[in-house]
Formats: structure tokens, C-alpha cells, sequence
């Protein structure tokens, strides 16, 4: 097993590898949007709000641009009436599967 390396930030806050990958990935809605990107393929933004009807415009918009933020997802405006916007997994996206999956495994199992 890898050990952990903790870091001390300005702040004097701890900070660790798993820390950071929840800051990124972590929260109720981003794994679910980087499951249905990496499972289902590019996504509207409508058809991204269907697969998830707990979530609030707000935050959908919120989300998706940290994910973008990060280098998770891609996201491709068409210059066209009316505004066409879609969603992709990058590269750098596809590394978090596996985890998705081992929770995805996890929540089937323990539900």
C-alpha cells in the first residue's frame, strides 16, 4: 500500500491525494455527470438534466463548468439559433471510470 503524502498548505491546513481528488470530484452531482458522460457519451445539457431530475439548473451549470475547470469534460458550443451546447469525457475524465465504477459496484452491492 502507497502512503499517503500530506502536505501543509500557507494555511496551515493538511492536505492529501485524497483531499484533492475530492475537491475535484466530490460532491453529489459530479460523479453522477462523469458516469453518464463515460457510460452514456456526449450529452445536451437538456438530456444531461433528464438523467438527473434532483438537480437544480443552478447547479448543473455550476457543475459542469468545474468539471471543465478540471480538464474532466469538454464542452462544445455550435454558433447556431437556437444555442446547441454539448458535453464530452476527456482523456483526463476517463482516468476517474474506475473509481466511478468500484462506487457504482459498491452502492449495487451495500443498497
Amino acid at each position: 500500500m502507497t502512503k499517503n503524502k500530506i502536505q501543509v498548505d500557507q494555511k496551515g491546513k493538511l492536505k492529501c491525494s485524497i483531499e484533492y481528488t475530492l475537491s475535484v470530484i466530490g460532491g453529489k452531482w459530479k460523479p453522477v455527470i462523469l458516469w453518464h458522460l463515460g457510460e452514456d457519451g456526449t450529452q445536451r445539457y437538456n438530456q444531461l438534466k433528464k438523467l438527473m431530475p434532483g438537480i437544480t439548473h443552478k447547479m448543473l451549470s455550476q457543475q459542469l463548468k468545474e468539471l471543465e475547470q478540471e480538464g474532466l469534460i469538454n464542452r462544445k458550443q455550435y454558433n447556431q439559433i437556437p444555442p446547441k451546447v454539448e458535453y464530452s469525457i476527456t482523456e483526463k475524465g476517463y482516468t476517474v471510470k474506475p473509481i466511478l465504477q468500484m462506487m457504482h459496484k459498491w452502492g449495487e452491492e451495500n443498497w
